[in-house]
Order: C-alpha cells, then structure tokens, then sequence
C-alpha cells in the first residue's frame, strides 16, 4: 500500500514539473541554421516564402491559437516564440517563427519525451494553410 501512495506521489509531482517548468526565452527563442524543410523526431522545420509581411500573418494565427502563449519576440522583433501544451497533460511544446527577406522559418520541437507523434508537424502544416487562407494585410501605397 504505501508503494502505491509513493507512485502516486512520484507521478503527480513528475506531472507537476512538467507543466509548472519555466520556459527561459534564452533557451527556447532560438532557431538552427536550415534552409530546406526537415522534419525530426520531436519537431518539424518548415521554409516557406510567404513575402515580408510572412511573420506578421504567422504571429496573428499562432498566437489566437488554443493552449498557445507567446513566449517571447514578436513580428517587430523579427522573430517570436510560442508554447502550446497539450490538452490533457500541458506537455509544452516550442515554436520559433522568424523571418529572413520573403522567407518565413518556422522550427518547431518538444521539450519532454523523444516523439511528439507528429503533433508539430501537424500543428505548423495547419497554421501554415491558414496563412494561406487568411487575408494579407493591405498597404496603401499613395
């Protein structure tokens, strides 16, 4: 009996951690040097010429997107991160969104675990086809 009551203990506090661990921007507000679409175990790279305004129609669905914060930077940084936990458990996983000329590069990756079964990947196609989808900002030019 007093095995269970150590599990349980051991179980809830590992659950605890994992959703109460602090996210260093430091750590997390960085990005590798691809330039090609690559996808890994945990996470995803994605390259896509999207024009300049690229980030800033990113920031917009990443960051009204569920169990999604921003972590850090934002569209006038040039580059932002952003957290979103899993539903049940609040895993969080890390995307960095940044823009280099007319390309936007987004990575992708979880923190705990080794797979993430294709949940960024998924996660950064659906945002990528609703930037598709959604109406670019409109700049008057006179």
């Amino acid at each position: 009996m007093l095995f269970g009551w150590v599990l349980l203990a051991a179980v809830v506090a590992g659950l605890g951690f994992i959703r109460l661990a602090p996210s260093d921007p430091l750590d997390w507000n960085t990005q590798p040097e691809f330039t090609e679409d690559k996808e890994f175990r945990g996470g995803v790279f994605r390259v896509v010429r999207t024009g300049p305004d690229g980030l800033e129609r990113f920031h917009r669905i990443a960051s009204t997107a569920p169990r999604t914060s921003v972590l850090a930077g934002g569209p006038a940084d040039g580059m932002a991160t952003y957290i979103t936990r899993t539903q049940l458990l609040g895993f969080p996983d890390y995307t960095t969104a940044a823009q280099d000329g007319d390309l936007l590069k987004v990575y992708a990756r979880l923190r705990f675990g080794r797979s993430d079964l294709g949940a960024n990947r998924e996660r950064i196609n659906g945002w990528l086809a609703a930037m598709e989808t959604a109406p670019q900002s409109v700049s008057n030019g006179e």
